[in-house]
């Protein structure tokens, strides 16, 4: 079981998550928890390394360490009263190691990525004693882990890792030990390279923590404990009437994650999907919920769409030049400039005439992805590059599109009955995702009048 931020952001809420681990361990179940770091301490972190590499003058970093003092000391207090001279000493020689890093930053006036790694880590190294804690006040006994102690190997990508192959033997010989005798409440978010190093997963990293861990540990099932009732038709802020799935593919929730849904990272999905562990996407804060079950065989209904995903805050950058067509090689060079920037692609879309290719990028990419593509227009081999801030991304997702006719006719025709002009289309070859592009005021009403042809807000099938 994974508890996100939230989950355990308050002493109420890491209460509650006790009280859904003790009828668990009072029937003998085998539960390892990760969890995340409060919320929004991780945030807090970041903000103050970036302050203490760039101010001239003494940061407030004893400022900040007070207030992270307070924080964890008071839920330790609420949620676990007998243990708190004992975990106080583990946050006060964490909160120590942390001045102390931030002090070099500051000395040195130099963030590497190494460090910046090892800073980040330390909120999941403040909420994990915390949460065991609370579960030994309540008899369940308890071991802390960081991600490195639970056997996590990493590639040495500081800031978005990966875990190696290696790490399956690791975790097993490492947590199953431990699952007979006593929850272990395992650090979210982090692991280390084979020589020790600390490394960070990037977005959702306590996700990819849990998956990691679940497929090391052969789990009959790995939840995922969050804010939201499960895995959404759409987004409940934009479409008033987005219901919560029963079931998913992982297929079908890799492309959504992907297209914006923020419940699971993709990566999050592949271990699980390797060992065929099925998710469960659950509320912490609404367990009578059942949530919803992600299988690698998505649920056979009549309803073709499951969900619709809107991604904001793209650019449409074009490739137009007569000199591409028929000339090998002019794909990779584009591809290859834009990942030596850093520039992650989102979608692609090629004329047949091979004259034009399309991508969509995360806006705040747009001038790395403009620089990189500038020289080749110097070098002749395209004639232009333009590109369009004020564009919205839309990502139509079910595993019954596929082989289904008429899909594409009933998506587009339902926009064009709408006045909604679509300036891109592009869709894989496992037919799970549809994805096109629109004006930026245009994306949300297509989000709704997608929603609508395809009765997603409704229980019964279409």
């Amino acid at each position: 079981m994974k508890f996100g931020g939230t989950s355990v952001g308050e002493a109420d809420c890491i209460q509650r998550v006790a009280d859904i681990i003790e009828p668990h361990h009072a029937a003998g179940d085998e539960v390892a928890l990760v969890v995340s770091a409060c919320s929004g301490v991780t945030d807090q972190i970041i903000a103050m390394a970036d302050e203490v590499v760039k101010s001239k003058k003494q940061p407030p970093v004893g400022t900040f360490l007070q207030a992270m003092r307070t924080r964890h000391t008071r839920l330790l207090a609420e949620v676990a009263p007998d243990y708190v001279d004992e975990v106080t000493a583990v946050i006060e020689d964490r909160l120590g190691r942390l001045q102390n890093i931030l002090a070099a930053v500051y000395t040195l006036k130099e963030l590497t990525p190494r460090s910046r790694d090892y800073i980040i880590s330390f909120g999941e190294r403040l909420s994990a004693p915390i949460v065991s804690a609370a579960l030994r006040q309540r008899g369940i006994p308890s071991v802390v882990l960081d991600g490195a102690e639970a056997g996590i190997i990493t590639t040495a990508n500081h800031g978005d890792a990966r875990a190696l192959p290696a790490s399956e033997s690791s975790i097993r010989s490492r947590v199953v030990p431990l699952l007979a005798d006593s929850v272990p409440v395992i650090m979210g978010f982090m692991g280390a390279t084979e020589q020790g190093v600390t490394t960070t997963l990037g977005r959702s990293g306590s996700d990819y923590s849990a998956a990691i861990i679940g497929a090391g540990i052969d789990a009959d099932e790995i939840w995922i404990w969050t804010d939201v009732d499960g895995v959404m038709t759409s987004d409940p802020r934009l479409i008033k009437d987005a219901r919560v799935l029963d079931d998913i593919s992982y297929l079908e929730v890799m492309e959504l994650s992907y297209f914006g849904a923020k419940v699971l990272h993709p990566r999050s999905v592949e271990p699980a999907m390797q060992k065929d562990i099925p998710i469960r996407v659950r509320n912490t804060f609404r367990p009578e919920c059942p949530g919803t079950i992600i299988l690698r065989k998505e649920h056979l209904e009549k309803r073709v769409v499951k969900a619709i995903a809107l991604i904001e805050k793209v650019a449409l950058v074009n490739i137009n030049g007569a000199q591409m067509i028929g000339r090998p090689g002019v794909a990779r060079m584009i591809f290859e400039a834009l990942a030596l920037r850093e520039v992650n692609v989102m979608m692609i879309s090629q004329g047949s005439s091979e004259a034009n290719i399309s991508v969509i990028i995360d806006e705040s990419h747009l001038d790395a992805a403009m620089c990189a593509l500038t020289p080749i227009v110097k070098q002749g081999t395209v004639r232009e590059i333009t590109y369009d801030r004020d564009v919205a991304a839309v990502a139509v997702v079910g595993a019954g599109m596929a082989g289904t006719p008429g899909t594409g006719g009933r998506i587009f025709s339902a926009l064009g009955q709408a006045g909604i002009n679509v300036m891109m289309i592009s869709q894989g070859s496992s037919e799970v995702n549809v994805s096109f592009v629109v004006k930026g005021g245009d994306g949300k009403r297509a989000l709704q009048v997608l929603h609508d042809e395809f009765r997603l807000s409704e229980n019964s099938d279409d």
